[in-house]
């Protein structure tokens, strides 16, 4: 899985991305609330799409939101949509900020990051100490990693096990979240 490969597929469906279903807004709001996302904070959304949790952030009055992503095109309409959000073209692997945030948010995102390991280093360094770092999905891993083998098997790894993606959070966070059920995952750690 190389990055050309992923920023292709998805400059090919950023124009149709948000017909897309999104979770049950009491699925998302468990996973924002979770995560910390709450009045007044500063979150930055990885491989944040179109924008589709903004208008959540956004109802929760957050101070402000930073996003990045790898496609070019959910950049451009993302930033159409949201001129109030900072949105940039950026690779979680590598990218860096010049402040730290509350909140790390990765929401639908994280099996098509092709060094995962990579991506949480670099992206512990953009959080606050006590701040709060999520990877989640508004369906079960099971049918998450089902959708991906049948139409984005080129651009996506298996989603891990909870206790395997803790692993890979603990050098970096207090893991206090593991949530893998019939309709959503989540992982969620305290920046130490």
């Amino acid at each position: 899985m190389d990055k050309e490969t992923i920023r292709d597929f998805f400059n090919i469906f950023a124009s149709s991305w948000d017909n897309e279903p999104i979770a049950e807004k009491e699925i998302l709001d468990s996973i924002l609330d979770n995560g910390g996302i709450k009045e007044n904070i500063d979150v930055l959304d990885v491989a944040c799409g179109t924008g589709v949790l903004f208008p959540y952030y956004l109802e929760r009055k957050v101070k402000s939101i930073t996003a990045v992503d790898l496609s070019p095109e959910m950049v451009k309409i993302a930033k159409n949509k949201f001129p109030q959000a900072d949105v940039i073209c950026g690779d979680a692997e590598n990218v860096s900020f010049s402040k730290q945030f509350d909140s790390v948010m990765i929401y639908n995102a994280f099996p098509h990051f092709p060094e995962p390991e990579k991506a949480i280093e670099n992206l512990s360094k953009s959080l606050k100490s006590g701040g709060k770092f999520t990877i989640a999905h508004g369906m079960s891993k099971k049918e998450l990693d089902a959708v991906h083998q049948k139409s984005a098997g080129a651009v996506s790894n298996i989603l891990p096990e909870c206790e395997e993606l803790a692993e890979m959070l603990k050098p970096y966070f207090n893991v206090g979240i593991m949530i893998s059920n019939d309709k959503m995952y989540q992982v969620t750690g305290t920046k130490k």
